[in-house]
């Protein structure tokens, strides 16, 4: 008996699904591909710069805008400028030293973290990634800190409104301030200093280091305002002095270590 023949479907059925496998075709891998990690730093780099930037172009920048951020006081100019103006131009020195190592831990954040994606570039380049990773992620730690005090509430003007409002008090509190974000910034940028100088001398490249009679302690803040009150406020002008000279002389070590890092960096190019 012969068997009727078989019809095709008709035009509208519908088609099989897409991921239909032929029927000689093995199922696919249930366990997904994880690619593997990308060849980056442990540390997230925020920037101040676009991050189209290269780590070079990133330094260079930094590097050009040291004179911007580091202003250097002349404290007898500054003095007689306040006494001339009968103590006018003592806002804008008080607005110069809140303005100045605000600015100047931004730069030097970007500069020591295009430093860092440099080194992490060549060290790529040269397969020692792993073995410098290490000291990638202690740096991270002071990377960190010096991130988190850029975001402390250290705007000129506002603090400089508060000096009007509340005469030397504000300007107290301002010092004590600045005085704490210099130590604190001294010493995790020393630490991130030594950190770069070891992986850069591993990568072939010569960085001084950083010189450790550089770090200074915190004021003495409760004696200081003692001082001023029984000295009818005299003492404040020694205050004021070591406001302006210990940062002047924190720019001087900083620039001549910049100055080096440049001649690395055009070398490496």
């Amino acid at each position: 008996m012969t068997q009727p023949p078989i019809d095709p479907p008709p035009p509208d059925a519908p088609e099989p699904p897409g991921d239909a496998l032929p029927p000689d075709a093995s199922p696919p891998d249930a366990t997904p591909r994880v690619p593997p990690p990308p060849a980056v730093p442990p540390a997230a780099y925020d920037t101040f710069v676009p991050p189209a930037l290269s780590p070079t172009e990133r330094i260079r920048v930094a590097y050009q805008q040291r004179n911007e951020s580091d202003y250097l006081f002349s404290f007898w100019t500054a003095l007689g400028w306040t006494l001339l103006t009968c103590g006018f131009y003592g806002l804008y020195v008080f607005y110069q030293l809140m303005r100045r190592m605000r600015d100047h831990n931004r730069r030097r954040l970007e500069l020591l973290d295009g430093t860092a994606a440099l080194a992490w570039e060549r060290a790529s380049t040269q397969g020692l990634t792993e073995e410098l990773r290490p000291a990638f992620e202690r740096m991270s730690t002071h990377f960190a800190v010096l991130r988190q005090m850029t975001t402390d509430f250290r705007d000129p003007a506002i603090w400089t409104l508060l000096a009007v409002a509340g005469s030397s008090i504000a300007q107290i509190v301002g010092y004590v301030f600045l005085d704490q974000d210099l130590v604190k910034h001294d010493y995790h940028e020393g630490a991130i200093e030594s950190e770069l100088v070891a992986i850069y001398g591993r990568l072939g490249f010569v960085l001084p280091s950083p010189d450790p009679t550089r770090l200074k302690a915190q004021h003495n803040y409760a004696g200081r305002i003692v001082a001023t009150i029984f000295s009818c406020g005299l003492y404040a002008l020694w205050w004021l002095y070591n406001m302006m000279d210990e940062p002047n002389r924190h720019f001087a070590h900083n620039a001549a270590w910049e100055d080096a890092l440049a001649t690395v960096v055009q070398s490496m190019t």
